[in-house]
Protein backbone atom coordinates (compact mmCIF):
# COMPACT_ATOMS: atom_id res chain seq x y z
CA UNK A 1 0.00 0.00 0.00
CA UNK A 2 1.40 3.37 -1.06
CA UNK A 3 -0.76 5.29 1.40
CA UNK A 4 1.64 6.89 3.87
CA UNK A 5 0.07 10.14 5.07
CA UNK A 6 -3.12 9.51 3.10
CA UNK A 7 -6.41 8.62 4.88
CA UNK A 8 -7.99 5.27 3.96
CA UNK A 9 -11.51 4.45 5.12
CA UNK A 10 -12.24 1.15 6.88
CA UNK A 11 -14.67 0.08 4.15
CA UNK A 12 -11.79 0.32 1.64
CA UNK A 13 -9.61 -1.90 3.86
CA UNK A 14 -12.40 -4.49 3.87
CA UNK A 15 -12.65 -4.44 0.09
CA UNK A 16 -8.87 -4.91 -0.11
CA UNK A 17 -9.08 -7.90 2.23
CA UNK A 18 -11.87 -9.33 0.06
CA UNK A 19 -9.73 -9.05 -3.09
CA UNK A 20 -6.73 -10.60 -1.36
CA UNK A 21 -8.78 -13.67 -0.39
CA UNK A 22 -9.66 -14.67 -3.97
CA UNK A 23 -8.29 -18.00 -5.24
CA UNK A 24 -7.56 -16.54 -8.69
CA UNK A 25 -5.14 -13.94 -7.32
CA UNK A 26 -1.75 -14.18 -9.01
CA UNK A 27 0.29 -12.33 -6.38
CA UNK A 28 -0.09 -9.46 -3.95
CA UNK A 29 -2.55 -6.59 -4.47
CA UNK A 30 -0.93 -3.17 -4.96
CA UNK A 31 -2.88 -0.23 -3.50
CA UNK A 32 -2.33 3.31 -4.77
CA UNK A 33 -2.54 6.45 -2.55
CA UNK A 34 -5.81 7.63 -4.14
CA UNK A 35 -7.58 4.46 -2.92
CA UNK A 36 -11.27 4.66 -1.99
CA UNK A 37 -14.34 2.43 -1.95
CA UNK A 38 -15.52 1.17 -5.32
CA UNK A 39 -17.89 -1.47 -6.69
CA UNK A 40 -16.62 -4.78 -5.33
CA UNK A 41 -12.98 -3.70 -5.52
CA UNK A 42 -11.47 -0.43 -4.34
CA UNK A 43 -10.68 2.31 -6.81
CA UNK A 44 -6.91 2.73 -6.76
CA UNK A 45 -6.07 -0.99 -6.88
CA UNK A 46 -3.81 -3.07 -9.10
CA UNK A 47 -5.08 -6.66 -9.13
CA UNK A 48 -3.09 -9.53 -10.71
CA UNK A 49 -5.10 -12.64 -11.57
CA UNK A 50 -4.23 -16.01 -13.12
CA UNK A 51 -6.41 -17.22 -15.97
CA UNK A 52 -9.33 -14.97 -15.07
CA UNK A 53 -10.62 -11.38 -15.08
CA UNK A 54 -13.08 -9.77 -12.64
CA UNK A 55 -15.34 -7.60 -14.85
CA UNK A 56 -16.60 -5.43 -11.95
CA UNK A 57 -12.99 -4.66 -11.01
CA UNK A 58 -12.37 -3.34 -14.51
CA UNK A 59 -15.63 -1.45 -14.13
CA UNK A 60 -18.26 -0.20 -16.53
CA UNK A 61 -16.32 2.79 -17.90
CA UNK A 62 -13.87 0.51 -19.69
CA UNK A 63 -10.74 2.33 -20.83
CA UNK A 64 -11.57 5.49 -18.90
CA UNK A 65 -8.45 7.61 -18.73
CA UNK A 66 -6.61 10.82 -19.51
CA UNK A 67 -4.90 12.65 -22.34
CA UNK A 68 -2.86 15.86 -22.20
CA UNK A 69 -1.14 17.79 -24.99
CA UNK A 70 1.00 20.94 -24.94
CA UNK A 71 0.14 23.60 -27.52
CA UNK A 72 2.08 26.47 -29.06
CA UNK A 73 0.06 28.97 -26.99
CA UNK A 74 1.47 30.76 -23.95
CA UNK A 75 -0.35 32.23 -20.95
CA UNK A 76 0.23 35.72 -22.37
CA UNK A 77 -1.83 34.77 -25.44
CA UNK A 78 -4.96 34.10 -23.39
CA UNK A 79 -7.61 36.82 -22.94
CA UNK A 80 -8.53 38.14 -19.50
CA UNK A 81 -11.89 36.33 -19.70
CA UNK A 82 -12.02 32.73 -20.85
CA UNK A 83 -15.83 32.56 -20.80
CA UNK A 84 -16.15 32.69 -24.61
CA UNK A 85 -13.58 29.92 -25.07
CA UNK A 86 -15.38 27.72 -22.53
CA UNK A 87 -18.69 28.34 -24.30
CA UNK A 88 -17.15 27.37 -27.66
CA UNK A 89 -15.71 24.14 -26.27
CA UNK A 90 -19.07 23.30 -24.70
CA UNK A 91 -20.75 23.87 -28.08
CA UNK A 92 -18.25 21.70 -29.95
CA UNK A 93 -17.89 18.83 -27.45
CA UNK A 94 -21.16 17.29 -26.21
CA UNK A 95 -21.21 16.69 -22.45
CA UNK A 96 -23.38 14.64 -20.07
CA UNK A 97 -25.70 12.26 -21.93
CA UNK A 98 -25.45 14.28 -25.15
CA UNK A 99 -24.04 13.06 -28.44
CA UNK A 100 -23.15 14.52 -31.84
CA UNK A 101 -26.02 14.81 -34.31
CA UNK A 102 -24.10 12.59 -36.71
CA UNK A 103 -20.84 10.62 -36.46
CA UNK A 104 -17.70 12.75 -36.52
CA UNK A 105 -15.62 13.09 -39.66
CA UNK A 106 -12.16 14.24 -38.48
CA UNK A 107 -11.12 17.54 -40.05
CA UNK A 108 -7.57 17.70 -38.75
CA UNK A 109 -4.80 18.68 -41.18
CA UNK A 110 -3.74 16.06 -43.72
CA UNK A 111 -2.31 12.89 -42.26
CA UNK A 112 -3.58 13.63 -38.74
CA UNK A 113 -7.21 13.68 -39.85
CA UNK A 114 -6.67 10.63 -42.06
CA UNK A 115 -5.17 8.72 -39.13
CA UNK A 116 -8.16 9.46 -36.92
CA UNK A 117 -10.57 8.37 -39.65
CA UNK A 118 -8.55 5.16 -40.16
CA UNK A 119 -8.97 4.37 -36.46
CA UNK A 120 -12.72 5.05 -36.62
CA UNK A 121 -13.08 2.76 -39.64
CA UNK A 122 -11.17 0.02 -37.82
CA UNK A 123 -13.44 0.27 -34.78
CA UNK A 124 -16.54 0.11 -36.97
CA UNK A 125 -15.29 -3.06 -38.65
CA UNK A 126 -14.36 -4.72 -35.35
CA UNK A 127 -17.69 -3.76 -33.76
CA UNK A 128 -19.54 -5.92 -36.26
CA UNK A 129 -17.80 -8.98 -34.82
CA UNK A 130 -18.30 -8.28 -31.09
CA UNK A 131 -20.12 -11.40 -29.96
CA UNK A 132 -20.96 -9.95 -26.54
CA UNK A 133 -23.31 -7.44 -28.20
CA UNK A 134 -25.52 -10.35 -29.29
CA UNK A 135 -26.51 -10.71 -25.63
CA UNK A 136 -27.51 -7.06 -25.22
CA UNK A 137 -31.24 -6.31 -25.25
CA UNK A 138 -32.70 -3.16 -26.80
CA UNK A 139 -29.80 -1.05 -28.01
CA UNK A 140 -29.14 1.75 -30.52
CA UNK A 141 -25.90 1.01 -32.42
CA UNK A 142 -25.98 4.44 -34.09
CA UNK A 143 -25.44 6.03 -30.67
CA UNK A 144 -22.06 4.27 -30.42
CA UNK A 145 -20.69 6.37 -33.26
CA UNK A 146 -22.45 9.62 -32.35
CA UNK A 147 -20.87 9.43 -28.88
CA UNK A 148 -17.33 9.21 -30.24
CA UNK A 149 -15.80 12.57 -29.38
CA UNK A 150 -18.05 13.29 -26.36
CA UNK A 151 -17.17 13.90 -22.73
CA UNK A 152 -19.84 12.34 -20.52
CA UNK A 153 -20.60 13.49 -16.97
CA UNK A 154 -19.57 12.86 -13.36
CA UNK A 155 -15.87 13.44 -12.84
CA UNK A 156 -15.11 13.63 -16.56
CA UNK A 157 -13.67 17.00 -17.54
CA UNK A 158 -11.88 19.11 -20.12
CA UNK A 159 -9.28 21.60 -18.90
CA UNK A 160 -7.07 24.30 -20.30
CA UNK A 161 -3.97 24.38 -18.09
CA UNK A 162 -0.70 26.27 -17.71
CA UNK A 163 2.55 24.51 -16.92
CA UNK A 164 5.56 25.78 -14.94
CA UNK A 165 6.77 27.64 -18.06
CA UNK A 166 3.36 29.21 -18.80
CA UNK A 167 2.78 26.93 -21.79
CA UNK A 168 -0.90 26.20 -22.51
CA UNK A 169 -2.01 22.55 -22.32
CA UNK A 170 -5.26 20.79 -23.20
CA UNK A 171 -6.07 17.98 -20.77
CA UNK A 172 -9.17 15.82 -20.48
CA UNK A 173 -10.62 12.81 -18.69
CA UNK A 174 -13.17 10.50 -20.34
CA UNK A 175 -13.84 6.91 -21.30
CA UNK A 176 -15.86 4.53 -23.47
CA UNK A 177 -19.26 6.18 -22.94
CA UNK A 178 -22.49 4.17 -23.10
CA UNK A 179 -21.13 1.30 -25.17
CA UNK A 180 -18.38 0.62 -22.62
CA UNK A 181 -20.95 0.74 -19.84
CA UNK A 182 -23.13 -1.76 -21.72
CA UNK A 183 -20.25 -4.18 -22.28
CA UNK A 184 -19.24 -3.91 -18.63
CA UNK A 185 -22.74 -4.51 -17.30
CA UNK A 186 -23.25 -7.58 -19.52
CA UNK A 187 -19.91 -9.06 -18.41
CA UNK A 188 -20.59 -8.36 -14.71
CA UNK A 189 -24.01 -10.03 -14.92
CA UNK A 190 -22.49 -13.01 -16.75
CA UNK A 191 -19.77 -13.42 -14.12
CA UNK A 192 -22.36 -13.32 -11.32
CA UNK A 193 -24.47 -16.00 -13.02
CA UNK A 194 -21.37 -18.15 -13.51
CA UNK A 195 -20.47 -17.83 -9.82
CA UNK A 196 -23.98 -18.85 -8.80
CA UNK A 197 -24.04 -21.79 -11.21
CA UNK A 198 -20.67 -23.04 -9.97
CA UNK A 199 -21.55 -22.38 -6.30
CA UNK A 200 -18.49 -20.20 -5.74
CA UNK A 201 -18.25 -18.68 -2.28
CA UNK A 202 -17.42 -15.02 -2.76
CA UNK A 203 -16.86 -12.27 -0.16
CA UNK A 204 -18.70 -9.91 -2.54
CA UNK A 205 -20.85 -10.82 -5.56
CA UNK A 206 -19.07 -8.06 -7.51
CA UNK A 207 -15.82 -10.03 -7.28
CA UNK A 208 -17.18 -12.77 -9.55
CA UNK A 209 -14.82 -13.61 -12.40
CA UNK A 210 -14.76 -15.06 -15.89
CA UNK A 211 -12.25 -17.86 -16.52
CA UNK A 212 -9.93 -18.43 -19.47
CA UNK A 213 -11.04 -21.24 -21.75
CA UNK A 214 -14.71 -20.28 -21.66
CA UNK A 215 -16.76 -18.68 -24.42
CA UNK A 216 -17.84 -15.91 -22.03
CA UNK A 217 -14.23 -15.04 -21.21
CA UNK A 218 -13.24 -14.86 -24.88
CA UNK A 219 -16.24 -12.67 -25.71
CA UNK A 220 -15.40 -10.31 -22.85
CA UNK A 221 -11.69 -9.99 -23.70
CA UNK A 222 -12.56 -9.26 -27.33
CA UNK A 223 -15.01 -6.53 -26.25
CA UNK A 224 -12.64 -5.25 -23.55
CA UNK A 225 -9.89 -4.62 -26.08
CA UNK A 226 -12.34 -2.92 -28.44
CA UNK A 227 -13.76 -0.66 -25.69
CA UNK A 228 -10.28 0.35 -24.53
CA UNK A 229 -9.41 1.37 -28.10
CA UNK A 230 -12.75 3.21 -28.39
CA UNK A 231 -11.98 5.17 -25.21
CA UNK A 232 -8.51 6.18 -26.41
CA UNK A 233 -9.91 7.32 -29.76
CA UNK A 234 -12.73 9.17 -28.01
CA UNK A 235 -10.15 11.24 -26.13
CA UNK A 236 -8.06 11.94 -29.23
CA UNK A 237 -11.12 13.08 -31.17
CA UNK A 238 -12.02 15.50 -28.37
CA UNK A 239 -8.49 16.93 -28.39
CA UNK A 240 -8.93 17.53 -32.12
CA UNK A 241 -12.24 19.32 -31.49
CA UNK A 242 -10.79 21.43 -28.67
CA UNK A 243 -7.73 22.50 -30.66
CA UNK A 244 -10.02 23.54 -33.51
CA UNK A 245 -12.17 25.49 -31.04
CA UNK A 246 -9.06 27.32 -29.81
CA UNK A 247 -8.10 28.19 -33.37
CA UNK A 248 -11.23 30.33 -33.60
CA UNK A 249 -9.74 32.71 -31.03
CA UNK A 250 -6.07 32.90 -32.03
CA UNK A 251 -4.45 33.97 -35.31
CA UNK A 252 -2.50 31.27 -37.06
CA UNK A 253 -2.60 27.60 -36.30
CA UNK A 254 -2.69 26.25 -32.73
CA UNK A 255 -0.21 23.40 -32.96
CA UNK A 256 0.16 20.51 -30.54
CA UNK A 257 3.84 20.43 -29.59
CA UNK A 258 3.94 17.66 -27.04
CA UNK A 259 1.72 14.74 -26.15
CA UNK A 260 2.07 13.57 -22.56
CA UNK A 261 0.26 10.31 -23.11
CA UNK A 262 -3.17 8.91 -23.77
CA UNK A 263 -3.45 6.59 -20.79
CA UNK A 264 -6.16 4.29 -19.48
CA UNK A 265 -6.80 3.94 -15.77
CA UNK A 266 -9.72 1.46 -15.81
CA UNK A 267 -8.62 -1.57 -17.80
CA UNK A 268 -7.06 -5.04 -17.88
CA UNK A 269 -4.07 -6.28 -19.86
CA UNK A 270 -1.98 -9.44 -20.11
CA UNK A 271 1.47 -8.72 -18.63
CA UNK A 272 4.62 -10.42 -17.34
CA UNK A 273 5.39 -9.89 -13.64
CA UNK A 274 7.65 -11.89 -11.30
CA UNK A 275 8.19 -14.52 -13.98
CA UNK A 276 4.47 -15.15 -14.50
CA UNK A 277 1.96 -14.18 -17.19
CA UNK A 278 -0.92 -12.43 -15.42
CA UNK A 279 -4.04 -10.49 -16.19
CA UNK A 280 -3.39 -7.14 -14.50
CA UNK A 281 -6.48 -5.08 -13.75
CA UNK A 282 -5.84 -1.43 -12.98
CA UNK A 283 -8.98 -0.09 -11.35
CA UNK A 284 -8.18 3.59 -10.96
CA UNK A 285 -4.45 3.15 -11.58
CA UNK A 286 -2.07 4.03 -14.40
CA UNK A 287 0.73 2.03 -16.01
CA UNK A 288 4.07 3.56 -14.93
CA UNK A 289 6.78 1.44 -16.53
CA UNK A 290 10.30 2.86 -16.43
CA UNK A 291 10.33 5.99 -18.62
CA UNK A 292 6.59 5.79 -19.43
CA UNK A 293 4.69 9.07 -19.24
CA UNK A 294 1.38 9.33 -17.41
CA UNK A 295 -1.05 11.85 -15.94
CA UNK A 296 -2.12 12.31 -12.31
CA UNK A 297 -4.90 14.92 -12.20
CA UNK A 298 -6.01 16.74 -9.06
CA UNK A 299 -9.50 18.25 -9.04
CA UNK A 300 -11.29 21.46 -10.00
CA UNK A 301 -9.09 24.24 -8.61
CA UNK A 302 -5.98 22.16 -7.82
CA UNK A 303 -2.79 21.09 -9.58
CA UNK A 304 -2.26 18.12 -11.88
CA UNK A 305 0.95 16.39 -12.87
CA UNK A 306 2.57 14.89 -15.92
CA UNK A 307 4.73 12.10 -14.51
CA UNK A 308 7.36 9.63 -15.68
CA UNK A 309 7.21 6.09 -14.36
CA UNK A 310 10.03 4.46 -12.42
CA UNK A 311 8.91 0.90 -13.13
CA UNK A 312 8.51 -0.23 -9.53
CA UNK A 313 7.94 -4.01 -9.71
CA UNK A 314 6.16 -4.16 -6.34
CA UNK A 315 3.48 -1.84 -7.77
CA UNK A 316 3.28 -3.86 -11.00
CA UNK A 317 4.77 -0.78 -12.72
CA UNK A 318 1.80 1.41 -11.71
CA UNK A 319 0.90 4.73 -10.09
CA UNK A 320 -2.26 6.51 -8.94
CA UNK A 321 -4.83 7.81 -11.41
CA UNK A 322 -5.60 11.02 -9.55
CA UNK A 323 -6.13 12.53 -6.13
CA UNK A 324 -8.97 10.14 -5.25
CA UNK A 325 -12.21 10.97 -3.50
CA UNK A 326 -12.14 11.44 0.27
CA UNK A 327 -15.91 11.57 0.56
CA UNK A 328 -18.92 10.36 -1.42
CA UNK A 329 -20.80 12.61 -3.79
CA UNK A 330 -23.83 12.68 -1.50
CA UNK A 331 -21.71 13.66 1.51
CA UNK A 332 -20.04 16.45 -0.47
CA UNK A 333 -23.45 17.82 -1.45
CA UNK A 334 -24.55 17.75 2.19
CA UNK A 335 -21.45 19.44 3.55
CA UNK A 336 -20.69 22.11 0.97
CA UNK A 337 -22.48 24.98 -0.75
CA UNK A 338 -22.18 26.95 -3.97
CA UNK A 339 -20.24 29.55 -2.00
CA UNK A 340 -17.67 26.88 -1.06
CA UNK A 341 -17.45 25.82 -4.70
CA UNK A 342 -16.90 29.40 -5.85
CA UNK A 343 -14.22 29.96 -3.22
CA UNK A 344 -12.34 26.74 -4.00
CA UNK A 345 -12.41 27.31 -7.78
CA UNK A 346 -11.53 31.02 -7.66
CA UNK A 347 -9.60 32.04 -10.75
CA UNK A 348 -10.86 29.08 -12.81
CA UNK A 349 -13.37 29.63 -15.62
CA UNK A 350 -15.84 26.81 -14.88
CA UNK A 351 -19.34 25.92 -13.78
CA UNK A 352 -20.07 27.13 -10.25
CA UNK A 353 -23.65 25.84 -9.93
CA UNK A 354 -25.18 23.29 -7.55
CA UNK A 355 -24.82 20.52 -10.13
CA UNK A 356 -21.05 20.25 -9.63
CA UNK A 357 -20.73 20.83 -5.86
CA UNK A 358 -19.79 17.15 -5.47
CA UNK A 359 -16.75 17.82 -7.68
CA UNK A 360 -15.23 20.66 -5.63
CA UNK A 361 -11.61 20.21 -4.43
CA UNK A 362 -12.56 19.52 -0.78
CA UNK A 363 -14.31 16.31 -1.89
CA UNK A 364 -10.94 14.93 -3.01
CA UNK A 365 -7.74 13.99 -1.20
CA UNK A 366 -4.85 16.46 -1.22
CA UNK A 367 -3.03 15.79 -4.50
CA UNK A 368 0.37 16.88 -3.10
CA UNK A 369 0.07 14.29 -0.31
CA UNK A 370 -1.03 11.65 -2.82
CA UNK A 371 1.98 12.47 -5.00
CA UNK A 372 4.37 12.38 -2.04
CA UNK A 373 3.15 8.90 -1.07
CA UNK A 374 4.28 7.51 -4.44
CA UNK A 375 7.72 9.08 -4.78
CA UNK A 376 9.17 5.65 -5.55
CA UNK A 377 6.66 5.09 -8.37
CA UNK A 378 6.98 8.28 -10.48
CA UNK A 379 8.90 11.50 -11.05
CA UNK A 380 7.16 14.78 -11.90
CA UNK A 381 7.84 16.08 -15.42
CA UNK A 382 5.36 18.97 -15.55
CA UNK A 383 3.06 20.64 -13.03
CA UNK A 384 -0.20 21.92 -14.51
CA UNK A 385 -2.71 24.40 -13.08
CA UNK A 386 -6.05 24.76 -14.80
CA UNK A 387 -7.46 28.12 -15.83
CA UNK A 388 -10.57 26.69 -17.53
CA UNK A 389 -12.61 23.57 -16.75
CA UNK A 390 -15.59 22.04 -18.57
CA UNK A 391 -17.73 19.53 -16.66
CA UNK A 392 -20.60 17.43 -17.90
Amino acid sequence: MWTQGVPVEEAAYQQIRNIASLPILGGHVAIMPDVHVGKGATVGAVIPTRGAIIPAAVGVDIGCGMVAVRTTLKASDLPDSLAAIRAQIERDVPVGFSAHRSPLRPQGPGAAGDALQFRIDGLVERYQGLRIMDRVGKYDPARVWRQLGTLGGGNHFIEICLDENDAVWVMLHSGSRNVGNTIGEVAIATARRTAEREHRRLPDRDLAWLSEGTKEFDEYVEALSWAQDYAALNRDLMVDLIVRALQRFFPGEVVVRESAVNCHHNYASLEEHFGATLWVTRKGAVSARSGQLGIIPGSMGTKSFIVRGKGNPAAYDSCSHGAGRRMSRSEAKRRFTRADLAEQTAGVECRKDAGVIDELPAAYKDVDTVLSAQRDLVDVVHTLKQVLCVKG
